[in-house]
């Protein structure tokens, strides 16, 4: 069914279509709806999804600096589609509530950015990125105060940007790689 507003047809299929689609991003794919520990769910989405990717396409998410191509543009994607997912529902859900995950996708990600990839792998990159996100020190806490969406991304990247660092430098000194 469609509407005339102000002299332009406006389509309230599509409408809802967005509304449905700022959804799916913003819980990380429905993950954010575990009714415990969303956020966890959430960061455990981002890697499946990345585990999935690297068996789909291996030469772009295989891990390493070489391959991190990928990743990045799936970082970058992500992250966009994150701060205006938040800012969409924002007027519905609040700011920041707990069902919104794809900021845990993209951090638990930067935190896998150049590093070859495993399973040990991936699941440091899990343990260390959860404890920076729950604990927030070190200046994250105060990114979740930045306006709508970004507020929402943000402190998840720095989360996981500290995570990344600490995994080179274990990867740097360990015999496993």
């Amino acid at each position: 069914m469609a509407v005339w507003l102000k002299g332009h047809l406006a389509i309230q299929p599509f409408n809802r279509f967005m509304k449905v689609f700022w959804k799916i991003i913003a819980t990380g794919f429905g993950s954010g709806y575990s009714p415990i520990a969303p956020g966890t769910a959430g960061a455990l989405a981002g890697c499946l999804m990345l585990w999935g990717l690297r068996l789909v396409f291996p030469g772009y998410f295989s891990g390493g600096w070489d391959n991190a191509t990928g990743l990045v543009w799936l970082i970058l994607l992500f992250f966009f589609l994150g701060v205006k997912s938040a800012n969409e529902l924002e007027s519905e859900w609040g700011h920041d509530p707990s069902k919104i995950v794809v900021d845990e996708m993209v951090g638990v990600w930067i935190a896998m950015l150049g590093v070859p990839f495993s399973l040990l792998n991936l699941a440091l990159a899990f343990l260390l990125f959860r404890i920076f996100d729950i604990w927030k020190p070190l200046g994250i806490r105060k990114l979740e105060r930045l306006p709508g969406g970004w507020g929402v991304m943000m402190d998840d990247v720095l989360a996981g940007v500290y995570s990344c660092v600490l995994l080179h430098v274990y990867l740097s000194f360990s015999a496993i790689k």
